[in-house]
């Protein structure tokens, strides 16, 4: 009976040690591992995910206004191609230095959502786009594709038309393993119900919030839903929109969510092996 017990011990112990969370440092063999960065861009947004065998993705690029420091991360990040750059929506501070990126680097993949503005910075994107001859994948709910095992799922936007450039953002969530990852855009409450709506998986142990913590996005029912350990918030220092609201952080304090803020700490870093879920700020 004793060596039984002893036994189930041992498989408990090793099941649950497989699957905490932990701020403990990852071993030296990152090849293995998933890397999502939040880069600090100021009051914009920018992702780069590298998967175990170090593929790039790209979510957005920032403003323009930290080109030059933006450049810089993906150069300190080593990034020498991008396996899919995913321009979320056409703002400025989202796609600001769409045009370096494309100009610069080599691009496997682009996806965007089916709308287009006016702006210079719109242009110049597009035509870079259009100097290499890269066909643009339409971005839209339900496309799923998979890099180096890390699954990806767009769950926005659902709908042809909105009156706010916003819901057209680009919701994607990356799962790898047992660990998932939602990165909202700029999509606001809207967007967040028909992604609910229409019953897509939107469990994930991280969210960067939607529209820098602005209380537009971020309802009690998708967080809820969402469940997240942590969530991350891509926000400009003393910024003129007073994001995040305070609406977004007190709820985040009531649910007991975790939150880091970028104006705050930086670039905000997390490495999983599909089951452990390092951060880094």
């Amino acid at each position: 009976m004793k060596r039984i017990l002893s036994c189930l011990i041992i498989i408990f112990t090793l099941f649950f040690t497989g699957c905490i969370e932990s701020n403990i440092e990852p071993s030296n063999n990152i090849e293995k591992y998933l890397k999502v960065i939040v880069l600090d861009v100021g009051q914009g947004d920018s992702i780069l995910i590298q998967t175990p065998n170090r593929k790039n993705i790209l979510i957005d690029s920032g403003s323009n206004s930290v080109r030059e420091s933006f450049l810089n991360k993906l150069d300190k990040n080593k990034v020498k191609d991008i396996e899919v750059l995913i321009s979320t929506h056409p703002h400025e501070d989202h796609i600001g230095n769409m045009d370096d990126v494309i100009k610069n680097y080599n691009i496997n993949n682009i996806y965007m959502p089916k709308v287009t503005t006016n702006t210079k910075t719109f242009i110049s994107m597009m035509e870079e786009i259009k100097k290499k001859n890269i066909k643009i994948k339409p971005a839209k709910a339900g496309i799923k594709f998979d890099v180096d095992g890390v699954e990806f799922e767009l769950l926005a936007p659902n709908e042809n038309y909105y009156e706010e450039l916003n819901n057209y953002s680009v919701v994607v969530r990356v799962k790898y393993k047992s660990r998932a990852f939602l990165f909202m855009g700029d999509a606001e409450k809207l967007s967040e119900g028909e992604i609910l709506k229409k019953g897509y998986e939107v469990g994930a142990d991280v969210i960067k919030l939607g529209h820098h913590g602005s209380s537009s996005s971020s309802s009690v029912q998708f967080i809820k839903k969402v469940n997240p350990k942590y969530a991350v918030i891509s926000v400009g220092k003393d910024n003129s929109y007073g994001h995040p609201h305070r609406e977004t952080i007190s709820l985040l304090n009531k649910i007991g969510i975790k939150y880091f803020r970028t104006d705050e700490v930086g670039d905000i870093i997390f490495e999983t092996d599909g089951y452990n879920l390092w951060t880094k700020k």
